[in-house]
């Protein structure tokens, strides 16, 4: 058995040795097989655990959570690593760099006093190395942030809305299009093409009142969750069977259950 690593070592070059070890010879046969791709469902799934603990509100949680958080890093660092490409050292030194050249107000540039300011400047830097006003915006993200983003950067580039108002009329239209597609029998294909129209100028909408419509669908749909087992708690205690209730008596329990003072 290998010796536990040296205990008076900072946390980062502990932690930086035992990935070492569990990735070396003797090490663990898990770890030893992963690679870069097949690591990707763990960090996705690690992010939406930060998200979850961030929501909850716990300080222990977000803790540990961040620290899975890390762990993805040290790991796909270790891995390149190990093939020659780059160290854990020079992605934080990378990232350390970028922020200071991100930040140029703050490290010997001229001040900017508000987030506004700092944001119309780092979009005028940003614009000068993209060949597209949408180029770099990730894809693989959550398809109502996606959408919300690539709606700013579009904003950025000066293809905005004048008035929120006329961005919500659009979103009207465009259910309108939903409602005419579905009563016409339209094929799935189109009418799918329909309803992503709408969400998409929904997410612009949200944009506009500076909401995120990820984060806040995530909370109308944890709000749906508590609400409906509130509701299967109910009928529990009422002795009644839920499958024994027609849509009417779904609606009026809801409608009791959202009466209720929020807890």
């Amino acid at each position: 058995m290998k010796p536990l690593p040296n205990p008076d070592a900072s946390p980062m070059e502990r932690l930086l040795e035992v990935m070492a070890r569990l990735r070396g010879e003797g090490g663990c046969p898990w770890d030893r097989e992963q690679d870069h791709r097949s690591l990707l469902p763990y960090l996705i799934e690690e992010a939406y655990e930060l998200i979850e603990a961030v929501e909850e509100g716990s300080s222990a949680e977000i803790r540990e959570e961040l620290g899975d958080v890390l762990l993805q890093v040290v790991f796909h660092s270790r891995i390149a690593e190990e093939r020659g490409e780059f160290s854990f050292q020079e992605v934080a030194a990378g990232l350390a760099e970028k922020l200071v050249s991100r930040h140029p107000h703050v490290f010997g540039g001229e001040p900017l006093e508000t987030a506004g300011e700092v944001h119309r400047s780092w979009q005028a830097r940003k614009r000068e190395f993209r060949r597209s006003a949408l180029e770099g915006v990730p894809s693989g993200q959550p398809a109502l942030q996606w959408a919300a983003q690539v709606g700013s950067r579009a904003a950025d580039a000066g293809f905005e809305w004048e008035a929120t108002a006329e961005a919500l009329a659009k979103a009207r239209e465009e259910l309108q299009e939903v409602e005419q597609a579905a009563a016409e029998g339209a094929e799935p294909d189109a009418l799918e093409a329909e309803w992503g129209d709408f969400l998409f100028a929904m997410a612009q909408v949200a944009r506009r009142w500076r909401i995120d419509p990820e984060l806040a669908l995530r909370r109308a749909t944890r709000k749906f969750i508590a609400r409906f087992g509130r509701m299967e708690e109910a009928l529990r205690e009422r002795g009644a069977d839920p499958a024994t209730l027609d849509a009417g008596a779904w609606r009026s329990l809801w409608a009791e259950i959202k009466r209720e003072p929020a807890s």
